[in-house]
């Protein structure tokens, strides 16, 4: 049984509990919405006057790097250049969606998924680099949103060594309720999970040092695309 299947038995068991049908009804949705339209907001800061300057300021904050690219197409030789840099090899997995991009002129060996496949097996096999986009980025914490989705699989950001964002300009948003607004916007509801990627994976657990790539990626690298 899948974790989807897993998630809607216990939900279903909470609600008949609760007296209630195991779906969630229009009517239900309904109310959340009306809550949520009529619930004042909290304080919040000033929103900032550069809100892409803000993002890339934040995110270095976090020990993430950041390069921007005029478009799409400029993506693969940023790429090669920062694994150059680091003297990593030129070898990733990416989401399927950057499958169109020319990354053979830059001497780079991207293998483009469309499903998950097995996450393990894959970090077994050594795919220490992983490229994804974003649903979107938030200028406030210099972090990424990702939903995940058939297309947008979690593994590619959290399994490998390396993790490489590509991030229109255009999906930066102020603030993390910003952020939840556009989800519900765009999509209606939150997908089966939703990662908030603020920087390297970090521990502190060990005599209160820091610890950069205890859970996850040791380096994030986002690359800002100036043009859709």
């Amino acid at each position: 049984m899948d974790t989807s299947s897993a998630r809607d038995r216990i939900f279903a068991r909470i609600r008949a509990a609760q007296g209630r049908a195991a779906g969630v009804s229009n009517g239900e949705r309904a109310a959340v919405a009306d809550y949520l339209a009529r619930h004042p907001a909290g304080p919040r800061p000033p929103a900032p006057a550069d809100r892409i300057a803000a993002f890339e300021a934040q995110a270095l904050k976090l020990a993430s790097t950041v390069a921007r690219v005029a478009t799409l197409a400029d993506v693969p030789a940023e790429a090669a250049r920062y694994l150059d840099s680091l003297g990593l090899a030129r070898r990733a997995i990416a989401w399927d969606s950057f499958g169109a991009l020319d990354w053979q002129a830059h001497g780079l060996a991207v293998e483009c998924r469309l499903p998950e496949r097995d996450a393990q097996a894959d970090h077994d096999h050594g795919d220490l680099v992983g490229i994804t986009g974003c649903f979107c980025a938030i200028a406030e914490t210099g972090s990424l949103m990702l939903l995940s989705g058939p297309r947008t699989f979690a593994s590619a950001a959290l399994l490998p060594e390396t993790h490489i964002a590509v991030v229109p300009v255009s999906r930066i948003v102020d603030g993390l309720e910003d952020a939840f607004a556009l989800v519900r916007g765009e999509r209606g509801e939150l997908p089966r999970a939703t990662n908030v990627i603020s920087g390297p994976s970090r521990t502190g657990d060990i005599e209160q040092t820091i610890v950069l790539g205890a859970h996850g990626p040791y380096r994030v690298h986002v690359i800002l695309v100036e043009q859709d």
